[in-house]
């Protein structure tokens, strides 16, 4: 009975029901209980914020985790304080979360980390460096975890070519299977940089936003790169747009804040870049439909367009959700409602305001790592 019943429910009720007994413990301990009961659909848990320092060598440690499943928002600041170090957050997949040692350090190391068991490994760091962009490719229903956590990490470095001092991408990547990290021979030939807005994976493929009007792909089972345009060239817009790149339903979505409205793309084929438009409202009835929150969008918007800190800014997307600042708050926006919820305000995430961040969506798993 209860190998049928346990694992239809949600990782949170499980955790209080590990208190009952030893025995029951140690069977929601079982990796086949725990592969059972992962759900690919299991509800967003939250976000992690960390700010960025935009002009300088250090990175700020600070990192705040919040919650978004109850009314009060109440921001948590030591959800990872069970690593050895100081780290900088880089990405998470069904309750995993892969991070970095802190720069300034003597010996970096990638670590890859499971805070609702507090079980950890460390990895060796090829070649470390602040600009590394570090991503963490792992789905158990693809690879399940009955017998064994297998994952894959990937670091994507920007480099010129040989020949013509051309930019170009290339690939680094780890095998938990092999306990190694293998040079991939594929590389993307690009003049962009990229954007520091982390990595979205989508059904094993990954996927980062640039400062052109490209997105970087790179899928790391066939070991194949590619450039997808982006839905809107940033030409077409009087004002900077606001953007951010995220993952529902299994498929990459674009989300877009401009002067005309806020707007939702989903990528239904990456060779020929072809999006469809999904969602879209316009600023006034925006502030309308959100009126507790918003005034005068567009006028707040044309005014900051200089200032470098754009009075509306978009940090994470998933599952249809949008988390969102406006000025010093920040929001959840429902797509599927069309409304938004305050969460806490950017002096609530760190002893020092930042406007410029990682976020990194989260959901709890139980999956073990040792």
């Amino acid at each position: 009975m209860l190998y049928e019943v346990l694992p239809k429910l949600s990782t949170k009720d499980l955790l209080k029901l590990k208190c009952v007994s030893k025995g029951w413990q140690c069977l929601m301990s079982d990796r086949s209980f725990i592969q059972g009961q992962l759900k690919k659909m299991e509800p967003l848990t939250g976000f992690f914020y960390q700010g960025r320092y935009q002009w300088c060598d250090e990175d700020y440690d600070w990192i705040s985790f919040i919650p978004i499943e109850r009314v009060t928002t109440e921001v948590h600041i030591d959800v990872l304080d069970f690593l050895p170090e100081r780290i900088v957050i880089q990405d998470s997949s069904y309750g995993l979360i892969c991070c970095r040692s802190s720069f300034p350090c003597d010996v970096p190391v990638i670590y890859i980390c499971n805070p609702l068991n507090k079980e950890w490994k460390e990895l060796q760091w090829p070649n470390p460096s602040r600009e590394s962009c570090i991503t963490l490719v792992f789905d158990p229903f693809k690879n399940p975890i009955d017998a064994f956590t297998s994952f894959k990490v990937v670091i994507v470095s920007q480099n010129e070519t040989s020949t013509e001092g051309d930019g170009c991408f290339s690939f680094n990547i780890y095998s938990s299977e092999t306990g190694e990290w293998r040079i991939s021979g594929e590389i993307c030939l690009c003049n962009h940089n990229m954007q520091k807005k982390g990595c979205i994976c989508v059904t094993g493929i990954l996927y980062w936003l640039t400062d052109g009007d490209e997105i970087l792909m790179f899928d790391p089972e066939n070991e194949i790169s590619w450039l997808i345009m982006v839905p809107l060239p940033t030409n077409q817009f009087n004002l900077t747009p606001e953007m951010c790149m995220g993952e529902a339903e299994g498929k990459l979505h674009y989300v877009l804040i401009s002067e005309h409205g806020l707007q939702l793309w989903v990528l239904k084929d990456h060779f020929t870049s072809q999006w469809d438009l999904t969602f879209t409202i316009s600023l006034e009835l925006l502030e309308k439909e959100n009126n507790k929150y918003l005034f005068k969008i567009a006028e707040k918007l044309a005014r900051d367009y200089n200032s470098g800190y754009p009075w509306i800014g978009t940090l994470a997307f998933k599952d249809n959700i949008l988390l969102m600042r406006v000025a010093a708050d920040i929001y959840l926006y429902q797509f599927e409602t069309k409304k938004m919820r305050h969460l806490c305000s950017l002096s609530a995430l760190a002893p020092k305001p930042f406007f410029c961040a990682t976020v990194v969506p989260y959901t709890t798993s139980l999956v073990p790592l040792a």
